[in-house]
């Protein structure tokens, strides 16, 4: 252990802050024995374990505390602020399987309008008037999990790494679709694919979107435009698979093929290599070894186990993030604009069939949105790259707007072309929201809490989410048709849109408090917006998807 000479600048500087003795030795400076393990930690040019914004913010070894001895150099691009991703490389082998993940979840959930054609002649009753609404809850129960679990996925890649959470959860969603190949009723495939193929597509897709930000920085727009355009080429190929190739086969031997799609991806997943500075972990294991409850010595071991316990419960259930306004605004928007985002996809296939009648060609909508929203995807990743900062909001917003105007279109097209071009519209609009969505978490709440920033929001959209389809199916059994379903299921698209608009206006305002607080004097050399960036990091606070354990690897 290091001590403090009488005289140097780190004595003097804790001469300033107490009027009690310091009990270390050989230092005549006035420090409480309370405040010694800052102290003893700073001389050792280490962290305190409750402030790594020193660790996040500067280099191992500050020049305002000498060492005597080396200090220790961490390999290029794994170092604090000096950390810089690859930008390419090894990271297009990761948006490769990230790709195919987003691909294989959405082009599934995407295609169910398929499956919930085949799921209602196995389980219709022509004495149930309300079959529609059991039967669109296999799906949305689906969909709605994938959200519901975020704020648990984002806790187990923060401790587990975003490795081990997407293999696990990919082997999860291959047993739950390959279990619903032997399930026999509707009550079973609740479970099976609504509760075990939800949950593991949610284990198995949020890891996809942080390890993203390990390996770009610069390109993460485009990166994320790769991802989701390229994975909707499985929107617009499963359902010709499933039309053409597994319908005739059954059900059963249909979710069997499913599975394979998950069952690829567990191994693709083995490429969610993170890479991450190694003090963003290792400096809190560190710290809290020594330091007991209240800050004493090493001496009490409940003390310290508890200490220690206490600083992961807080960083794992971080909800920092809804202490900023900005973010509450726009999480809160998105999950009302998504109440009505699911109900085409569960729904259109029945609604065409009650509108053209059996066109054999209904499948080529889902084509048509698969295409286009990897269109859309694209074009607005790159678009939002080009846009500074929280303006990318701007993107959601008119993508929110023409996305409920054209739900609520769909009922007054009389022809089949006409619903094509409604639905080309509504795969571009679906490709803005996704794209946009991760890069517009990293500018709200800064790269420490992006993770479980996006863990939240997802999470919050899963009730409204769920609740869509169900809903839609029961004014459907109502009314018996889905003109009242389409119509309201674009009121909340709108709703969202609306709120999102004043995100980036709450945004500048809050920034120019910041600015007018701040003493401009006090540290007249640093950048602007170093002071919301010092926040954002503070508290052990690390970039997501990071463990001592995957350091090595």
């Amino acid at each position: 252990m290091a001590t403090v000479s009488p005289g140097s600048p780190l004595a003097v500087e804790t001469a300033a802050v107490s009027n009690s003795p310091c009990v270390l030795p050989g230092c005549e400076c006035p420090r409480p024995r309370h405040d010694s393990p800052r102290v003893h930690w700073e001389a050792e040019g280490k962290p305190h374990p409750e402030d790594s914004t020193v660790q996040l913010m500067d280099t191992a070894g500050s020049d305002k505390h000498p060492q005597t001895g080396p200090v220790p150099t961490a390999p290029s691009g794994h170092q604090g602020q000096g950390f810089v991703p690859p930008e390419g490389g090894f990271g297009w082998l990761v948006v490769f399987a990230a790709t195919w993940c987003n691909g294989s979840i959405f082009g599934i959930q995407n295609s169910f309008g398929i499956l919930h054609m085949m799921l209602m002649k196995e389980h219709q009753d022509t004495t149930d008037q309300t079959s529609q609404f059991r039967v669109a809850w296999v799906g949305a129960l689906a969909m709605g999990m994938i959200f519901f679990c975020s704020p648990v996925v984002s806790i187990f890649t923060d401790h587990f790494g975003c490795r081990k959470t997407a293999v696990g959860g990919a082997f999860v969603a291959f047993l739950g679709l390959l279990s619903s190949s032997f399930a026999t009723t509707l009550g079973l495939r609740y479970f099976t694919y609504g509760i075990l193929f939800g949950c593991g597509s949610s284990f198995a897709f949020q890891p996809s979107l942080v390890i993203l930000g390990h390996y770009f920085r610069r390109r993460l727009g485009l990166a994320n435009g790769v991802v989701t355009a390229t994975s909707s080429l499985f929107s617009m190929g499963l359902p010709v698979l499933l039309k053409k190739g597994a319908e005739p086969l059954g059900l059963p031997r249909t979710f069997q093929i499913l599975s394979l799609f998950m069952l690829i991806q567990s191994l693709l997943a083995l490429t969610f290599r993170p890479l991450l500075p190694p003090g963003g972990s290792t400096a809190e294991g560190a710290g809290t070894e020594g330091v007991t409850e209240g800050g004493g010595a090493p001496g009490s071991a409940n003390g310290g186990w508890w200490r220690r316990n206490m600083l992961k419960l807080r960083r794992y259930f971080n909800v920092r993030v809804f202490s900023i306004t900005t973010y509450r605004v726009w999480a809160f928007g998105v999950a009302t604009a998504v109440l009505g985002y699911f109900v085409p996809y569960v729904h259109l296939i029945n609604f065409v069939k009650e509108r053209f009648g059996d066109t054999k060609w209904e499948w080529v909508l889902l084509v048509c949105i698969g295409a286009s929203s990897g269109a859309g995807r694209l074009l607005f990743g790159k678009v939002g790259d080009l846009i500074p900062g929280v303006r990318k909001i701007y993107l959601q917003v008119a993508s929110f707007m023409v996305l409920g105007l054209m739900s609520m279109m769909i009922p007054q097209c009389r022809v089949f072309e006409g619903l094509v071009v409604v639905l080309v519209f509504m795969g571009l609009c679906d490709g803005c929201f996704i794209t946009i969505m991760a890069p517009i978490a990293f500018e709200l709440v800064g790269p420490m809490q992006a993770s479980q920033a996006i863990g939240y929001m997802l999470g919050l959209m899963a009730v409204p989410m769920t609740a869509g389809p169900p809903i839609a199916g029961l004014l459907h059994d109502y009314f018996g048709n889905y003109h009242v379903a389409f119509y309201l299921a674009g009121v909340p698209p709108m709703v969202g849109g609306i709120v999102l608009f004043f995100v980036p206006m709450a945004y500048r305002r809050l920034q120019g408090r910041q600015g007018e607080a701040a003493d401009p004097g006090s540290n007249p050399g640093a950048e602007p917006g170093a002071d919301h960036m010092l926040k954002n990091c503070s508290n052990g606070d690390m970039l997501p998807g990071y463990t001592d354990m995957e350091a090595d690897i």
